[in-house]
């Protein structure tokens, strides 16, 4: 069993997901995503901007980012977003414990806003998501600074 079916698996179990919506969602997250690549979070989200617009479940590893949405009336799986974490721009979470919910949002490589609003059962777990994100973009994304190899003198 490779790193990613490791651990999607888990997280997904721990995100609440039913075992049909993860098994259903996988064959569309496998064709993104690397086998080498670990699942750190995997959970539902909507869109704030568009709230009829179906479900979405949010896939994020060390490396990437996936968001496919399932439509409300004939429960067919789209690709929704589909990238590199080190291609996102101007990346925010907003974590409000009070609503139990953590709002994302990102500029992606075209241009596009997107946002999304992630939702807990306990105001806990809104601490816990907000550390996974801040380990995600905050430490895992190299800087832009050119490194020096060697210098010769």
């Amino acid at each position: 069993m490779d790193v990613f079916s490791r651990t999607f698996l888990p997280a997904a179990t721990e995100a609440g997901l039913a075992t049909q919506t993860a098994s259903r969602h996988m064959p569309v997250f496998r064709r993104c995503v690397g086998s080498s690549d670990a699942t750190i979070l995997v959970t539902r989200c909507s869109r704030p901007d568009r709230p009829m617009s179906g479900d979405y479940l949010l896939l994020l590893t060390h490396r990437r980012i996936v968001v496919t949405r399932q439509t409300r009336i004939l429960h067919r799986l789209r690709l929704h977003l589909n990238t590199e974490l080190r291609e996102l721009s101007h990346v925010t979470w907003s974590p409000d414990p009070r609503l139990q919910s953590v709002e994302l949002a990102a500029t992606a490589i075209d241009g596009i806003r997107e946002r999304f609003l992630i939702r807990t059962q306990h105001p806990k777990q809104v601490w816990q998501l907000d550390a996974m994100l801040n380990h995600a973009f905050r430490t895992r994304i190299r800087s832009t600074r050119p490194r020096v190899l060697a210098t010769v003198t």
